[in-house]
């Protein structure tokens, strides 16, 4: 399963610097703006200490963790939507990803600039924040400007389409309001409607407040309802450099007991509403992912397309049970191992063996 999560933020927050150190990739971060032209990406595991017990269990090959991608995309500007600052083809591949996670600068550095007439020192994160939204909200009003007499045209032909010309026309009224198209209220047949107008502003949000160090542990305001992750983007830039026990120390020493890009991988794992489940035995043990509400056939067709097409059952035991009763053999003596069929919906953490046709 491929779903992406799109870096944006103004230029200069720090987005580049956070995603190299992310992705441990070599990236380009520099002190101007749009530095970043054609997006990178980068797959990035997510940490996941079950991971571990499971192996501690089975003693397999390897361990393989859940990933999501991160596309790092050159920072907007303000008049992003009329084309300012190559800004067309920067909301071109937002529209690409899955989800958003905005960089929002609450650093003060006077070496690093914010913007032309404001030094380094000035800051202004819920101000940023606002020029993203408004941005964002100009481009899907323009789309929707431009889709609207089309679909209008459709909905007439063909009366099921009218759902989605209605719902199209609520959203460009709301969005005029300065609203972002996902807060408004909308039934479950709208929803889906609204998911083919393609509009930023329905995708999922993660705020990342890239920090000065001794703010790490501030409890910032929440922006747009959302509060944001504190990581310091130097810091995490520092500790993408050391081996693992030298990193460590460096948290130990800073107060911290896991490094800020493993919690936003979480995080962002959890935006995208989706969840593990893992494969034991003993060439590897690995986690799989699915979307949250998943079927067990729909979590077979993860691992290959047939097992879904020939699925018969699928060998389940929770993950709590399988770390208690010493794996397989254990839980399935004690009764803990269930037989589930295509109704079955997958938890977080089922460690399964699927039966299938081919």
């Amino acid at each position: 399963m491929s779903l992406s999560i799109g870096i944006v933020g103004l230029p200069n927050v720090g987005k580049s610097t956070l995603f190299t150190a992310l992705t441990k990739k070599t990236g380009l971060a520099a002190n101007y703006p749009f530095a970043t032209i054609d997006p990178n990406v980068g797959i990035v595991d997510v940490p996941d200490s079950r991971l571990q017990k499971l192996a501690d269990i089975v003693n397999p090959g390897r361990i393989v963790p859940a990933t999501v991608e991160f596309v790092d995309i050159a920072g907007l500007v303000k008049g992003a939507n009329e084309g300012e600052g190559l800004g067309n083809q920067f909301l071109a591949n937002i529209r690409e990803t899955d989800a958003i996670c905005e960089v929002v600068r609450y650093f003060k550095d006077p070496n690093v600039m914010r913007e032309v007439g404001r030094t380094g020192e000035f800051v202004d994160p819920a101000g940023d924040a606002d020029t993203i939204m408004t941005e964002l909200i100009l481009a899907d009003m323009g789309t929707l400007e431009k889709q609207l007499p089309k679909l209008e045209k459709e909905a007439k032909r063909d009366k099921e389409l009218m759902p989605k010309f209605e719902v199209a026309k609520r959203l460009l009224a709301w969005l005029n309001e300065g609203k972002r198209a996902a807060s408004m209220e909308m039934t479950d047949e709208e929803r889906a409607a609204a998911k083919g107008l393609f509009l930023l502003t329905m995708k999922p949000i993660l705020y990342v407040a890239n920090v000065d160090e001794d703010m790490l542990n501030e409890d910032l305001a929440p922006i747009d309802g959302v509060k944001p992750l504190p990581i310091c983007a130097k810091i995490e830039a520092e500790l993408s450099e050391l081996d693992p026990e030298d990193a460590a120390d460096y948290l130990e020493s800073l107060g911290l007991e896991q490094p800020g890009l493993d919690v936003l991988a979480q995080a962002a794992y959890k935006l995208l509403g989706l969840q593990s489940f893992f494969t034991a035995g003993e060439m590897e043990v690995k986690a799989w992912t699915v979307r949250q509400g998943a079927t067990a056939p729909q979590a077979a067709g993860v691992i290959h397309t047939d097992f879904e097409r020939g699925f018969i059952k699928a060998e389940v035991i929770g993950y709590d049970d399988y770390v208690e009763l010493g794996g397989e053999q254990g839980a399935k003596a004690a009764g803990k191992l269930r037989i589930e069929g295509k109704d079955y919906v997958m938890a977080d953490g089922d460690v399964v063996h699927f039966r299938f046709n081919v």
